[in-house]
């Protein structure tokens, strides 16, 4: 069992940053992926970002890509998710959740466990 424990959302202008922090702990193994997701009102969840534990590969979605930093400390078993130049459209839920195996999914169904969510609204 894992737990992911999230934190760092907020509400922030329009073109402001905001970082977030996913901390994880239970029984992670040596190969798994750290991945971000959202979720706007009315909308499914989707693939933010993602980060291969062993080896460090990471991948964003287009839309972030240029101004989100996805990033890790192996020693904390956390993940931060760097989030710069923010538009209202980046509003949402946002979630962190952990993937065993190395291959990095950007569906969420292909993760195992979620943490509990947190709010990020920026404001226009």
């Amino acid at each position: 069992q894992v737990q992911l424990v999230e934190s760092g959302g907020g509400l922030v202008q329009a073109g402001g940053s905001l970082r977030l922090s996913c901390a994880a702990s239970g029984g992670t193994l040596s190969s798994y992926v750290m991945g971000w997701f959202r979720q706007a009102p009315g909308k499914e969840r989707e693939f933010v970002s993602a980060v291969r534990w062993s080896g460090g590969s990471i991948y964003y979605a287009d839309s972030v890509k240029g101004r989100f930093t996805i990033s890790r400390d192996n020693a904390k078993n956390t993940v931060y998710l760097q989030m710069n130049s923010l538009k209202p459209e980046d509003t949402a839920v946002y979630y962190c959740g952990y993937s065993s195996g190395s291959y990095v999914y950007r569906s969420p169904r292909n993760y195992d466990y979620w943490g509990q969510g947190t709010q990020v609204t920026v404001s226009s």
